[in-house]
């Protein structure tokens, strides 16, 4: 559904249309730009927005279908841009990816979310305080939703380390469950990588056109101040994944020592109840002639070196750190 239909002015907001039409005609009129926010539409919705400002077939099937990586397309005198929005859910402690779609032109941007973040409601909001940016048009709109779902990226940033953090008290406590959080924080961390990595190369393409277009130099230095974050974000999350391989290469050397300090135990006990069951197995043998088999004192005597024998090794595999 659209969620917001606004036709803007020399930054100002000048109309809120109640049709498609009605948006087209006006922004013709006061030679102003469209900015559409769109939220989980059908497509039959959204093909009429794409009826009404010409958009790109492909790029609209795109928005229709989701799951889209993270990705910037031009289609002449059109742009589009997929994106991967996240949040982190304390309750759960996990990332909920969404994604967002924008299309933009000379005189329209067009948002299509499918998740609750990011919160465009503020981003407009937020431009609306500022006529002086606003006024830009649509390619300042674009830099405040990019901003947006990068300053949402920190949180999420935030609640990943605490996260990793939890883990390092887990592998030296012995928590059984530490392996399968590894392995989901591990994707996690991925999917979060697979969002921001292609920003980077999304944010230079964009300063290349603005620079080319010689266009407004505040706009390219706020997409430079972007940029930067992202590059920040990225760096955190490559290390979010080298600490979590090297949780994982730990937990695997824990558990193998864990192992081998039970085969030593079994390895000793097993040792100190065979020396009786060799000593019990000879006398056992029913021979005629065997030493001490006629003295009186040979039964005791065997029960004695049994013991003896049993003893003697359990001081020595302690001695050793085996029991």
């Amino acid at each position: 559904m659209i969620v917001d239909n606004a036709v803007y002015v020399a930054g100002h907001r000048t109309a809120d249309p109640p049709s498609l039409d009605e948006t087209f005609e006006v922004m013709r009129e006061r030679h102003g730009f469209a900015w559409i926010g769109m939220y989980r539409p059908s497509p039959e919705e959204l093909q009429s927005v794409a009826d009404e400002f010409d958009l790109p077939p492909l790029a609209v099937e795109d928005a229709l279908k989701g799951h889209q990586r993270a990705k910037i397309e031009k289609y002449g005198g059109s742009t589009f841009l997929a994106l991967r929005p996240a949040r982190y859910l304390d309750a759960d402690e996990r990332v909920e990816f969404g994604e967002l779609h924008v299309f933009l032109g000379a005189d329209y941007l067009i948002t299509v979310r499918h998740a609750e973040s990011p919160d465009l409601a503020l981003v407009r909001k937020r431009l609306e305080g500022d006529p002086e940016l606003l006024a830009k048009g649509p390619l300042a709109v674009l830099y405040a939703v990019l901003d947006q779902v990068v300053d949402e990226y920190a949180p999420v940033i935030n609640g990943l380390e605490n996260d990793i953090d939890e883990i390092e008290d887990q592998l030296f406590n012995g928590d059984q469950e530490v392996s399968r959080r590894i392995y989901q924080l591990s994707r996690e961390v991925m999917a979060f990588q697979r969002a921001t990595h292609p920003l980077s190369d999304m944010l230079e393409s964009l300063r290349d056109a603005l620079a080319e277009r010689d266009a407004d130099v505040t706009l390219r230095e706020n997409l430079r101040d972007v940029h930067d974050h992202v590059l920040r974000i990225v760096e955190r999350a490559d290390s979010f994944r080298q600490l979590l391989q090297n949780a994982l290469m730990v937990h695997t050397t824990l558990v193998g020592q864990d192992q081998n300090n039970e085969i030593k135990k079994i390895s000793s006990w097993a040792a100190i109840l065979f020396t009786p069951t060799l000593v019990g197995t000879i006398y056992g043998m029913n021979f005629e002639y065997m030493p001490e088999l006629h003295w009186v004192l040979g039964y005791p005597f065997a029960l004695a070196l049994m013991l003896a024998l049993g003893f003697g090794l359990y001081k020595a595999f302690k001695r050793k750190g085996w029991l």
